[in-house]
């Protein structure tokens, strides 16, 4: 899944930015546990992703955690202020139009594609102040791994017009 012409897109913009990033390729994975193998050797914190929808207000979410958290939906419901029971998994149709990937490859990164800023974000904050190197999303592919400092993560994020909502999953 993903695309090589919009990872190509991803990093012209930013090394526009002036952001260095750190990138593996691999074979395709759908899971972290299938991509764990491939990025072990890599210093900071991997990352899995949810594409998520309100059920009621239709709003659509991407929250960004470590990998080796557990996300409880209703609990993460509850503090956005959603309500119990309405956060669910958002279409793969809704995924490649809002953020042009597929399964497997939503992260912060597709925010890129984002230009109306209608997906919200949400991030761990163990990934900006757990005094990680790196932390590391696919890149448009689920085909590779990139990985790129927490602050510049921030400036990414800031550029794209999608302030993260800081959240704790301890």
């Amino acid at each position: 899944m993903g695309s090589t012409e919009l990872r190509k897109d991803l990093e012209k913009y930013l090394e526009e930015l002036g952001i260095e990033t750190v990138s593996v390729d691999h074979p395709e994975v759908f899971t972290v546990e299938e991509m764990m193998p491939h990025v072990q050797h890599l210093s900071g914190a991997v990352t899995k992703n949810l594409f998520l929808k309100d059920k009621k207000k239709k709003a659509l979410w991407l929250v960004s955690t470590r990998h080796d958290r557990q996300v409880n939906l209703n609990d993460l419901a509850k503090k956005l202020g959603v309500g119990s029971g309405n956060l669910r998994f958002a279409d793969e149709a809704i995924m490649v139009e809002k953020l042009k990937v597929g399964q497997g490859c939503a992260t912060a990164l597709a925010l890129f594609c984002d230009k109306d800023q209608s997906v919200k974000f949400v991030l761990d904050s163990d990934l900006v102040n757990g005094s990680h190197e790196r932390v590391y999303f696919h890149p448009m592919t689920n085909a590779a791994t990139m990985g790129l400092k927490p602050d510049d993560l921030m400036k990414f994020l800031k550029e794209t017009g999608h302030e993260p909502v800081l959240q704790s999953f301890d």
